[in-house]
């Protein structure tokens, strides 16, 4: 089948703040209290979409969530009028409160996991929204980025949408950012490569102990379940708790993958000699590239601090592939060389392209945070949602939105202030109109 990796970007939203909600992520917790640029974010992200589509990707977009979360702050006990709930949250409960402001959903990595049809055994394409059970902050995103995503994807004939997980620890579920495809070309049938951070029901295994994994392995089979995948080609893998420690608190913080290669530093993974050998078993008899980067070469501070693996892996033809990095890989000497040298070795990965998401970095994601693949047919993307591809006219129209709606600084106490929540509803209602979804915020529900 005819086949496309579609990517998927997250549209940073008019409250992008940095609130260091996130114990385990380093860049998060070092910029906390920063103003922010909301405008300058979005603006970021824009670019870096548009970029691409002129690269001949097919790119499309995520729309942000609304924030502050009111709806969850009157689940908490806040009531009145919306600007009574503001106040009375920032003033009695102000980490609830913040908590409910957060910017993560722009990391669409985080969104779901997306099996194509190639894979499933219904032959549709299958989607399980994360319930990002770990962080509060982020479990109350679920609901409505199921909305979103069915709205996209809405034709039954060829998607299939499953519930996010049971919350909890036990089936903590953080998406496609410990998932990862390989395939040899997009439309054939793939191997799924799912990464977990321990086992929920058996403490005797490896786990981190100072930072928590977010993943477990119980959660990762169940979504292989739900999505009709072939267990002889699909392999699980575990983190490296070490590394998790040290602020690598998802997989693909420490490694990347696309087609039949895989990009990883060599403390990524436990039991990595077995590991490997299972997935150039099950991939079969193509070439498959591993492209380990030494410890002696970049330390696993460097990977964190650099975001060196948080880069996009996309196909540039059929036989090479282009790296898409942040810039903080050109500032850092020993990733910058590193990279100069990847370029010139015997390996698909033949181009770096560095893009300035200095925003979303601040916050603690990178330009793979800030995306979903999903792969699909011709037939597939005509029953998507056409409004969310980037093109000229999508791109321009966008920018002109923002510089409507958004503010270029943002500070903590500016998320309290009520005019901010009806600029932004003012500014998501108008996008779902210019994106064509429906109503898919709580607002518009009501």
């Amino acid at each position: 089948m005819n086949a496309s990796e579609v990517n998927f970007d997250g549209l940073v939203g008019p409250t992008h703040n940095y609130a260091g909600l996130s114990v385990g992520n380093v860049a998060s917790l070092s910029n906390a209290a920063q103003q922010s640029n909301p405008k300058e974010g979005a603006k970021q992200g824009l670019a870096k979409m548009k970029a691409l589509s002129d690269m001949g990707l097919k790119q499309a977009l995520l729309p942000p969530l609304e924030r502050p979360d009111v709806f969850t702050l009157r689940k908490l006990g806040f009531s009145g009028s919306d600007a009574d709930v503001i106040k009375n949250a920032y003033e009695k409960a102000p980490q609830v409160f913040v908590a409910t402001c957060s910017a993560s959903s722009m990391w669409t990595a985080n969104a779901c996991t997306v099996s194509p049809s190639a894979d499933t055994a219904d032959r549709k394409v299958h989607f399980t929204a994360a319930n990002l059970a770990n962080k509060f902050h982020r479990s109350i995103e679920s609901p409505t980025t199921a909305r979103i995503l069915s709205s996209i994807f809405s034709n039954e004939k060829y998607f299939a949408h499953h519930e996010p997980l049971p919350l909890g620890d036990h089936f903590g579920d953080e998406g496609a950012a410990n998932h990862t495809r390989f395939c040899s070309n997009y439309g054939d049938a793939g191997l799924e490569f799912f990464v977990y951070g321990k086992y929920a029901f058996d403490n005797s295994k490896p786990a981190p102990t100072k930072y928590p994994a977010r993943q477990t392995k119980e959660a990762s089979q169940a979504i292989a379940r739900l999505h009709q995948l072939n267990p002889d080609k699909v392999v699980f893998g575990q983190q490296n708790p070490a590394v998790i420690d040290k602020g690598v608190f998802h997989n693909d913080v420490i490694s990347v993958g696309n087609r039949n290669v895989l990009f990883y530093h060599e403390e990524a993974f436990l039991n990595t000699h077995n590991l490997f050998e299972e997935i150039t078993t099950k991939f079969g008899e193509q070439p498959f590239y591993f492209v380990k980067v030494p410890s002696s070469a970049v330390s696993v501070e460097d990977a964190v601090t650099s975001y060196l693996f948080n880069s996009q892996l996309i196909s540039i033809d059929d036989k090479s592939m282009a790296l898409i990095a942040p810039g903080e890989c050109e500032e850092n000497p020993r990733v910058k060389a590193y990279l100069d040298n990847l370029v010139s070795g015997d390996t698909p990965i033949k181009e770096v392209r560095i893009f300035d998401v200095k925003q979303s970095m601040q916050n603690g994601g990178g330009p793979a945070c800030l995306r979903q693949r999903v792969v699909l047919t011709d037939e597939e993307i005509n029953a998507t949602n056409p409004n969310v591809f980037i093109n000229d006219k999508l791109f321009a129209e966008l920018n002109v939105w923002v510089d409507k709606h958004y503010r270029d600084r943002l500070s903590a106490a500016d998320l309290a202030d009520p005019n901010l929540l009806v600029e932004s509803r003012s500014a998501l209602d108008e996008l779902t109109q210019i994106l064509n979804l429906g109503s898919v915020y709580p607002f518009q529900l009501v």
